[in-house]
């Protein structure tokens, strides 16, 4: 069946016994006819009649054979034929039986070393057997002992079956999404009221791998050859990029040496020379998570030509290996290939200020970013004596009197409402005495943390904290006898709860994100995303562990990214939590109570306050910059209009009470469900036409923010304000009139004006009181972002430096060998150090830990010889950190009055005279405010000139709303004012870091 000596003889002969539906398609049509264009084969399509009905004995003869099972393929026929004839097999086909069952798959792979996710097995004989070795929680499954937490990954076994399910925690608003082949322009669709796994079959658990929205498909032919591409995966939003012919939108990108060595090891592993698999990019790391089996890449004339030489070479070393199977100089199709259009790309500038040279492009974005509007966020402390919650704090820390319990799933927060609701009483009882007065305030605080826990929007998922510390113990005999054991008696129980991101925050971050989009990036509205598309858009979304900050971020990128659907999925895919780095003010507090206490005598003395900076021209650094001339004989208008509000609002409660007392409605029993609440997206107009409170808040959990404030500003017992608290009025106050100005509440807006006013002098400087202080508490509660931004900094500009250099080699016409190909291929990446080994001093030994894990950032990088793309090599990367207001006071006071500091004695400042006197004179930094720190690379001056590189900053105040100056007050829309201050026209990157 070969060739006769000399190659003179009959052609080789390729069978191609596969369906005809595969034959036809584009790709293999496309091969098949490059193979022939050889002259050296002749191609026999055998077709579906002779396949499925004829004999195997009259099937043609062929010397090579492509086969391979689809949708009514009989294999095991196939097989049959291959034993009898002996071809070449391309595939052998014993080996993709194991293709039909993931278990197989999974075990071929570990058999050869190949790295998939963890994994374990549920097998079920039948239909929602009971298993002794699987349990389900709320938030997690446990298999033969191995537990996954939510997010996790639930496939059936059978490999057909591709209705794949993600199951994703509370935290994150619960619910499943379901993956599924392609209808239309969705791959996957999400259903928020499914938490409970399947039953009806077995399945493999496997641990979710965020991979930043982005799935790779490896397409072989043969064990040394392997293309990537890479595509937007379905467990995002589910919708489909499609191109305007409606294709899928992929585009090839370059796979790291590790990759190709798994590449070949998967071909080997299953006996496929062609062979598609799926590979996930998660911190670093590559895992197999499908094998498909035959596959080809679509729509790529570059990936024929190469599958059809690899093919060319593998029949003729198989069935002529006398014969060369050198490539010709000139393909014999190539005269007849169709010229693929290579669309243009706008050139790179700013998107805002000014208009620069054509030579410079954007190579970073990095931003700093505010959450959006929140509802208030409260705490209740109470002492507990009762025997059912001390049992709840023994039940849950393991039986330890001493140990503290803190309470967050679901499971655990029902427990705690099914007790408060036995204790709460059914009626109020008046006050008589102070014991009477002891237990009624007591009563209160339990009907408060009932209302908090049934109310469920305040206390969902990611909002949830409650705390029981023991306070008292007492020895007790052993229920067994045997001697004494330790009970707690008093307990201290902590309820934090308010603080959940708005419907009006989630329309603010999504409209922010979408600014972004057509403001910070070229391309007139698209630059974005057409650089995502094309996976030139190294993008990383960052997010402290507060729950508002999380689904900020996710509504950002939804913005941003131009997404659908809900914040869920988006979240766990595109969102990573830094909570280190982005949380907390623990590193500073010694600092921050000494500012609070030096303002607090700047307000009640009537000494005007010193400049100690001896710089008296600047009002900035005065101490105490920015606090109103008449601070102190403002707070007892504050007082008195706050008793003012709290007495309506408990008017309000009592006539509630009036009504559920007459319709029984305390006997209702509503159920606890954390992810529903969570899920909510628009305001509760029944709500509001009832006149109620906005969102879930009742009138008694109303009523005790207010008293709450109106007790703790003015102690009067000891005849003392607490200035502390004005940032909680205003709070409080702002909220009312944005969300339950339908309410009506008298002297609100007036106790607005007043709280704001003072709120603008006392937020900024309970950061410092004046520049130095300022700096100080600001370098200590962001050191670690600001490591983090200096380092993204330094990679993008010694990422662009290696890109120029490679540039620069390949137009001299200098040829790279294999390995320095190899190298550039993949391994040029942002994480080399400087020529000199030296690292800014600055920066904390702990931040500079944040180059590893730099490192495990997942990279995509477009490969240049298959892409579509006019400047393959143009990258942009974009890190993007959601965090509270206390990093964005402290980050933007570092890069004010970072000369200050002893060892940059004078240097310039960062930003201008006239910039910093804009900042001062923007009092809040509101929802969603920003700090944008942009560079950009002018390409036409060298290399070593500092000046290549330019760093520019823009700030915003956010959402600049004043509620006093909205109309619709339940559905307020953001105003973004965007105050631009750019810092020194050529701060160079080098001279930026030196200085912070």
């Amino acid at each position: 069946m070969a060739p006769e000596e000399g190659g003179l003889g009959r052609k080789i002969t390729i069978g191609v016994c596969v369906m005809e539906k595969k034959v036809f398609s584009a790709p293999m049509a496309q091969i098949l006819e490059r193979l022939e264009a050889f002259g050296e084969f002749e191609i026999i399509c055998f077709g579906d009649k002779v396949i499925v009905e004829d004999s195997i004995e009259s099937w043609p003869l062929c010397d090579c054979l492509i086969a391979f099972y689809s949708s009514g393929y009989p294999l095991e026929k196939a097989e049959a034929y291959a034993a009898l004839r002996k071809p070449f097999l391309v595939n052998e086909l014993e080996q993709q039986h194991l293709l039909h069952d993931r278990r197989k798959v999974y075990e071929r792979l570990e058999m050869f070393g190949i790295p998939v996710p963890r994994y374990a097995l549920v097998n079920r004989e039948v239909p929602c057997q009971e298993l002794d070795y699987f349990v389900e929680e709320d938030d997690f499954v446990e298999v033969h002992g191995m537990r996954f937490w939510k997010p996790f990954v639930e496939k059936p076994v059978d490999g057909d079956d591709h209705s794949i399910m993600i199951y994703y925690p509370s935290s994150a608003g619960g619910g499943m999404k379901e993956l599924f082949r392609k209808i239309g322009n969705r791959s996957s669709e999400f259903h928020p009221e499914v938490r409970r796994v399947r039953r009806e079959g077995s399945y493999i658990y496997e641990e979710f791998m965020p991979t930043g929205g982005t799935d790779v498909k490896v397409y072989t032919v043969g064990s040394e050859y392997a293309h990537a591409e890479a595509r937007k995966s379905p467990v995002v939003d589910g919708v489909v990029m499609r191109n305007p012919d409606g294709k899928e939108v992929r585009y090839p990108v370059l796979l790291t040496p590790t990759e190709k060595q798994m590449a070949r090891e998967v071909c080997i592993a299953f006996r496929q020379a062609v062979c598609g698999f799926d590979l996930l990019r998660c911190e670093g790391r590559s895992y197999v998570c499908d094998v498909n089996g035959w596959s080809f890449v679509k729509n790529s004339h570059k990936y024929y030509d190469d599958a059809a030489c690899v093919l060319r070479k593998m029949f003729l070393d198989a069935k002529a290996p006398h014969l060369s199977s050198t490539i010709p100089p000139i393909l014999p199709w190539k005269v007849n290939e169709p010229i693929q259009p290579c669309e243009g790309l706008t050139r790179q500038g700013s998107g805002i200020i000014g208009t620069f040279g054509q030579s410079e492009e954007l190579r970073c974005v990095i931003a700093v970013i505010r959450h959006g509007d929140r509802t208030p966020k409260q705490k209740v402390k109470l002492k507990v004596t009762e025997e059912r919650l001390l049992n709840l704090m023994l039940k849950y820390n393991g039986g330890r009197p001493r140990s503290e319990t803190k309470l967050k799933s679901a499971v655990q927060l029902q427990d705690l409402l099914d007790a408060t609701r036995m204790l709460v009483p059914r009626t109020r009882t008046g006050r008589e005495s102070d014991s009477e007065a002891e237990d009624f305030e007591h009563a209160e605080k339990l009907r408060q943390v009932k209302a908090v826990l049934e109310e469920g929007g305040h206390f969902s998922g990611i909002y949830r904290k409650v705390q029981l510390k023991p306070l008292k113990w007492v020895k007790v005999q052993r229920s067994n006898g045997e001697g004494e054991e330790e009970r707690p008696i008093e307990a201290l129980m902590v309820l934090k709860y308010g603080g959940v991101l708005t419907h009006a925050g989630r329309k603010q971050a999504e409209e922010l994100g979408r600014y972004f989009r057509n403001n910070m990036y070229p391309g007139e509205g698209t630059g974005l995303l057409r650089l995502h598309s094309t996976y030139r858009h190294d993008l990383k979304i960052y997010s402290s562990d507060e729950g508002r900050v999380q689904m900020s971020a996710a509504a950002f990128a939804k913005g941003l990214l131009d997404l659908e659907g809900p914040l869920t999925p988006i979240l766990v895919s595109l969102v990573s939590k830094d909570s280190s780095m982005l949380d907390g003010l623990d590193n500073a507090s010694i600092e921050m109570e000494a500012a609070k206490a030096r303002l607090n005598e700047i307000i009640t003395s009537s000494v005007k306050p010193e400049n100690g900076n001896g710089l008296s021209e600047f009002p900035w650094m005065v101490d105490g910059a920015g606090l109103p001339s008449n601070a102190f004989q403002l707070l007892p208008k504050l007082v008195q209009l706050t008793k003012k509000v709290t007495e309506q609002v408990k008017l309000l409660v009592m006539d509630e009470d009036e009504k559920l007392s007459s319709t029984g409605s305390y006997d209702v029993i509503p159920p606890y469900d954390q992810a529903k609440a969570l899920g909510k997206t628009i305001i509760d107009v029944d709500r509001i036409a009832a006149g109620l409170p906005c969102g879930s808040e009742g009138f008694l959990l109303m009523f005790a923010r207010w008293r709450k404030l109106e007790r703790d500003l003015y102690i009067e017992r000891k005849e003392r304000y607490d200035i502390t608290q004005i940032p909680d009025v205003y709070d409080s106050c702002k909220y009312d009139l944005l969300h339950n100005a339908h309410l009506n509440l008298e002297g609100l807006d007036e106790l607005f004006k007043i709280a704001q006013l003072l709120a603008d002098g006392v937020i900024p400087n309970e950061y410092g009181i004046n520049p130095m202080q300022k700096l100080k508490i600001g370098s200590k509660i962001a050191r670690r972002l600001l490591g983090k931004l200096l380092i993204d900094l330094r990679n993008t500009r010694e990422e662009a430096i290696g890109v120029a250099e490679l540039k620069n080699n390949q137009d001299e016409h200098t040829k790279p060998t294999k390995a320095a190909k190899d190298d550039t291929d993949y391994q040029l990446k942002p994480q080399t150090k400087n020529d000199d080994g030296r690292r800014s001093s600055t920066t904390s030994e702990k931040s500079m830990d944040q180059d590893d894990d730099d490192d495990k950032e997942t990279k995509y990088r477009l490969d240049p010889k298959y892409a579509n793309v006019r400047t393959p090599e143009r990258h942009v990367r974009t890190r993007l950190y959601f965090t509270s207001e206390s990093h964005i006071h402290s980050l933007m006071n570092v890069i004010r009055y970072c000369n200050l500091d002893e060892s940059l004695q004078g240097e310039d400042s960062l930003v201008c005279h006239s910039a910093l006197e804009r900042l001062y004179n923007t009092k809040e930094l509101d929802y969603m405010s920003y700090i944008v720190l942009r560079m950009f690379e002018n390409t036409e001056v060298p290399l070593e000139d500092p000046k290549r590189f330019r760093i520019e900053m823009t700030f915003s105040r956010g959402a600049d709303l004043s509620p006093l100056e909205v109309v619709h007050l339940h559905s307020p829309e953001v105003i973004h004012t965007h105050t631009c201050t750019q810092t020194h026209r050529h701060t160079h990157a080098r001279t930026f870091s030196s200085i912070l």
